[in-house]
């Protein structure tokens, strides 16, 4: 028996009070497990359906399921991951990580040994006492990630986590959240405007048009799920990148 799509969008439209439609009649199923990366040009939604699919905004049209009820009923079942990493900085980073279910009453024991295996997972575990200031940019984005791990979400949403970081610490992380994924299993959608960046880490491609928002393509990225520094200079990878590209310019340009 088929397995039911984690997220559904069912001819999705959003507006702004009486401003112009934002997104117009999107349609989308994710399976448990898959990656999807949004790209498109600057103003398409990008960022808009994240905030819908978390339930932050309402729909205008149409209907969207997460885990086969409402956005808001299904709350408890996402974690999001800002641009920013927006932690607090009179907190320690072991703090910051323990806030979220501190205050879903999970107890302080259950706490701490989250707090540990999350930190483990982003490569921090030394770090747990360490403050935002005493951190770089990279790590700062790891606590990030690490304190939206730590409420186990069945649905990890990225808004361009990792735009602000320098290449290499960027590839870096992009490997490490690979191997997040394989071991915890989330659904993601992540908002990116590098394509390299989208070829990289997804299972499909949502390539978005603007004026209104809307999906011009959906691209299946047939390449092994380990993906390593390797995989970047593998034919199969740079031919994708290629194509993508392209396909981003032509939206760019008619939306121009």
């Amino acid at each position: 028996m088929a397995v039911p799509p984690i997220v559904e969008l069912r001819e999705v439209t959003k507006r702004f009070g009486d401003g112009p439609l934002v997104l117009d009649r999107l349609s989308l199923a994710a399976q448990p497990g898959e990656f999807i990366s949004l790209i498109g040009p600057s103003g398409c939604g990008k960022s808009t359906l994240l905030r819908l699919i978390a339930g932050l905004s309402p729909v205008t049209a149409g209907t969207l399921r997460v885990d086969g009820v409402t956005p808001d009923a299904a709350a408890a079942e996402l974690a999001f991951v800002f641009q920013e990493p927006t932690l607090l900085p009179w907190l320690t980073v072991g703090r910051n990580i323990e806030l979220a279910p501190r205050l879903r009453g999970i107890s302080a024991m259950d706490r701490a040994a989250t707090r540990q295996r999350v930190l483990d997972l982003v490569r921090l575990g030394n770090r747990a006492d360490a403050y935002p200031r005493q951190l770089s940019g990279g790590q700062k984005m790891r606590v990030s990630l690490a304190r939206a791990l730590a409420l186990e979400p069945k649905i990890l949403l990225l808004d361009e986590p990792f735009g602000a970081l320098d290449e290499m610490t960027r590839e870096h992380l992009n490997e490490e959240l690979l191997a997040i994924h394989a071991e915890a299993k989330w659904t993601g959608f992540f908002v990116t405007h590098s394509v390299a960046e989208a070829v990289f880490l997804s299972t499909r491609i949502v390539v978005m048009a603007a004026n209104p928002g809307r999906i011009h393509s959906v691209i299946a990225v047939d390449l092994p799920r380990e993906r390593t520094n390797a995989t970047r200079a593998s034919r199969a990878y740079l031919d994708l990148v290629a194509d993508v590209s392209q396909l981003l310019r032509s939206v760019e340009s008619t939306a121009a």
